[in-house]
């Protein structure tokens, strides 16, 4: 039985076996390989640490294949390098790449895998997944052969040859950098690039280990992030931490763990009036320091392949999660990209910039992480339109609004700060986040808006 919640807004994921498993991988390699057919039909696959993506990627070249598809494989890599593949020509391939899949669980747990998929250099995501979702549950019983040929391609060193040309200039540079590749793919690519660019760095959990042995690969989490504090602490200037395929980044000084909407107005400060979006559960501070430097800000969606789309329909430079999904378009191809960020930031120290004095510049505010309140796949979005209801006549004691952005969920600006509240497109969750000049308001705005959480699920 192939279950239909594996079909998610930003890729198709589930548990290997119990819902990825050979019948359910082949039939999404054929019906999506029947659309990559239409651009031409050359697909690059890569897959990332996980002991059982080789067995999907198995499956996903026999139902391509099926589809009449060119199979080109990159072997293990990180997702960047997956993205990447739809901008170069294949080293001894004459067709040029059409599409591409990526074979990643990313940074949930070693018993869960994914594809991450792209056609004609734009994430297939969203209705077009919950599309493709319903013609294979309607094709469920169809049978595809075995057929694993596929055909090698060299990515991963066309990449790292891109990176090392393209910041040359850091040869030699001698801070002292300190990794935690989070024993995902991180260091298929980045230590091949350090050495090449004879840069002085000590790492940890490098090693590719899709069981994931010494923390989990999500450097969101500051538990996880204990390790990599340590050694930095004891013995460098400055810290990178990856998720499970290289596509977020955690950067760390002595000071801060910079978070991904300060990084983008770290970065954004070597760009001449640079069109930076920003998603709903981003820092007011960065939005309007952005526009005080005579930048244009947009708030959008949550979610990378939002995030992708809207760069493309603006022509932005720069886009960044608080999660640290980081994009740039600026130099770059506009996509999320964890190893090129860490070089982009290591430009910055070159420069002479001292991130912790510009990080302290900023207006103080009090944040939380992101809160999660639990809920289930079928109630969150009716939590949703309840809370957007109550929102409409708010109790008499409910702070006053300013105004109410609703991009994704609800982002409520009040005088002092502002609130969220979005349901998860991935996890069966209400996502809350709360900010404020004054720690005590934060409070404040955190404790009202669960009060009409609660009254909205006492509604249901």
């Amino acid at each position: 039985m192939i279950k239909k919640t594996i079909f998610r807004e930003y890729d198709i994921r589930g548990i290997f076996e119990k819902e990825l498993n050979e019948q359910s991988v082949k039939l999404i390699g054929y019906f999506l390989g029947k659309k990559m057919k239409l651009l031409g039909g050359v697909v690059a696959i890569g897959y990332d640490a996980r002991t059982h993506s080789p067995i999907l990627r198995d499956y996903l070249a026999s139902g391509l294949n099926f589809a009449g598809c060119k199979v080109l494989d990159m072997g293990m890599v990180a997702t960047p390098v997956n993205y990447f593949s739809n901008y170069v020509n294949p080293i001894n391939v004459e067709e040029q790449v059409n599409a591409s899949i990526m074979i990643t669980g990313s940074h949930n747990p070693s018993e869960y895998n994914g594809f991450k998929i792209t056609l004609d250099k734009a994430p297939f995501f969203g209705e077009e997944i919950y599309v493709l979702g319903d013609e294979i549950l309607a094709n469920a019983e169809m049978e595809i052969p075995n057929n694993i040929e596929v055909t090698k391609i060299d990515t991963k060193q066309q990449y790292i040859d891109y990176i090392v040309e393209s910041f040359s200039h850091l040869k030699g540079f001698d801070k002292k950098i300190v990794l935690d590749g989070g024993n995902g793919v991180a260091d298929t690519v980045i230590t091949d690039i350090f050495d090449a660019l004879e840069l002085n760095y000590e790492g940890i959990y490098m090693e590719p280990d899709g069981t994931f042995p010494n923390h989990h690969p999500d450097p969101s989490i500051e538990e996880n992030l204990v390790d990599v504090k340590a050694l930095l602490e004891k013995s460098g200037d400055i810290a990178f931490a990856y998720d499970g395929d290289a596509d977020r980044i955690a950067v760390l000084t002595h000071k801060y763990n910079i978070k991904g909407d300060q990084m983008a107005l770290l970065y954004s400060m070597k760009m001449e009036n640079p069109t930076v979006i920003g998603e709903v559960k981003c820092s007011q501070v960065m939005y309007d320091e952005l526009e005080r430097r005579g930048a244009t800000a947009i708030m959008y969606k949550t979610g990378h392949s939002n995030l992708k789309v809207k760069m493309r329909e603006t022509n932005a430079d720069l886009a960044c999660e608080v999660s640290g999904h980081i994009f740039f378009k600026h130099r770059y191809f506009g996509y999320d990209d964890a190893i090129y960020a860490t070089f982009r930031m290591l430009e910055l120290l070159q420069d002479g910039i001292n991130l912790d004095s510009e990080l302290a510049k900023l207006p103080q505010v009090f944040s939380t992480e992101e809160i999660k309140v639990e809920t289930s796949e079928a109630e969150k979005f009716l939590l949703m339109d309840k809370v957007k209801e109550l929102l409409e006549n708010p109790p008499v004691d409910f702070p006053a609004i300013k105004d109410i952005i609703d991009v994704d969920g609800v982002r409520i600006n009040f005088e002092d700060g502002w609130g969220l509240v979005r349901a998860s497109n991935t996890t069966p969750v209400l996502v809350t986040r709360f900010e404020s000049t004054d720690k005590e308001k934060a409070k404040l705005y955190e404790s009202a808006i669960n009060g009409l959480i609660l009254e909205a699920k006492n509604s249901l």
